[in-house]
């Protein structure tokens, strides 16, 4: 059984008759015979009876019908979403919060404008929850400012970032020009949560130093951190390009003899078939040699 076949049936049971259903199709009336009797054979029934030249449909004939009907409008609206896809291209772009809070949407802008005919869907997320979204396929590509783990990916610095410790008006650090990395101790501070790569990083720094300091609250959000320490409730740790879109309302402080710097790497499935939208992306970012390795 084929949608021809379903389709000749349809017009067959529509016209009543052999010769217009063929007609209709712009094929052979034996061609036409010859699918109906198919079919027939196919389930072991009969679709039409054929009294006095004519054709009735049978019982079998009507439920068959009943389900070509539905069969074939849903491969019609497929074929017409399929084409419209060929058309109207969709790529899934993932980032980590931080990057999707300062560099991902002026991307995005830039790529939209230059491929208007490519739809962009994005998810922010933390690093693992973005990898593991990679891996399993429900994302293209994806920006991240964390380590990814897994062998399977891809992985390509594209941007370079630095971390910064950020404290509000009336904290006691504001008026400083620096702070030691030793003064942190004991200090509160609001954190990304686990899975964050800005968070790993740091608690690395920490760990490194034998420091400890107190998470007093933990921000899946961006902005949810940078508006607590601006109403002293503790020290971050941020990208310096998210801390430069709050000056106002923050301080900025170099910590003695530590560089947070980092980069902000693409990645994607080393498997992961590059379409013309996928390609067009990756394009945005990295230089010609590096794309499809």
């Amino acid at each position: 059984m084929t949608i021809r076949h379903l389709k000749v049936f349809i017009a067959v049971a529509q016209t009543g008759k052999m010769g217009a259903a063929a007609k209709e199709l712009y094929i052979s009336q034996p061609t036409v015979s010859q699918v109906i009797s198919e079919i027939e054979e196919q389930y072991g029934v009969k679709l039409f009876e054929r009294l006095s030249k004519k054709l009735y449909i049978t019982k079998e004939g009507r439920q068959l019908l009943d389900y070509a009907r539905h069969i074939i409008a849903l491969f019609d609206e497929m074929e017409r979403n399929l084409s419209y896809a060929s058309t109207h291209h969709a790529l899934r772009v993932g980032a980590t919060i931080t990057v999707g809070s300062c560099a991902l949407p002026s991307i995005i802008r830039r790529f939209e404008e230059r491929h208007p005919t490519v739809t962009t869907q994005v998810w922010v997320d933390n690093t693992q929850v973005i990898e593991g979204m990679i891996l399993e396929s429900r994302l293209d590509l994806a920006l991240v400012e964390g380590e990814v783990t897994s062998p399977d990916l891809i992985v390509r610095p594209v941007l370079e970032d630095e971390l910064v410790l950020i404290c509000g008006p009336c904290h006691p650090f504001a008026g400083r020009q620096s702070v030691a990395l030793s003064e942190l101790s004991g200090q509160d501070f609001i954190l990304r949560e686990p899975g964050s790569g800005t968070r790993e990083r740091f608690e690395t720094l920490l760990d490194q130093a034998g420091i400890s300091v107190r998470q007093k609250w933990v921000c899946h959000s961006s902005d949810s951190i940078l508006a607590a320490v601006a109403q002293g409730q503790g020290l971050s740790v941020v990208s310096r390009q998210l801390a430069e879109q709050s000056a106002k309302e923050l301080h900025t402080l170099p910590v003695e003899d530590v560089k947070l710097h980092r980069t902000f790497n693409l990645i994607y499935h080393k498997n992961k078939f590059l379409s013309e939208p996928l390609r067009a992306f990756l394009g945005e970012l990295l230089p010609a040699d590096q794309l499809g390795s």
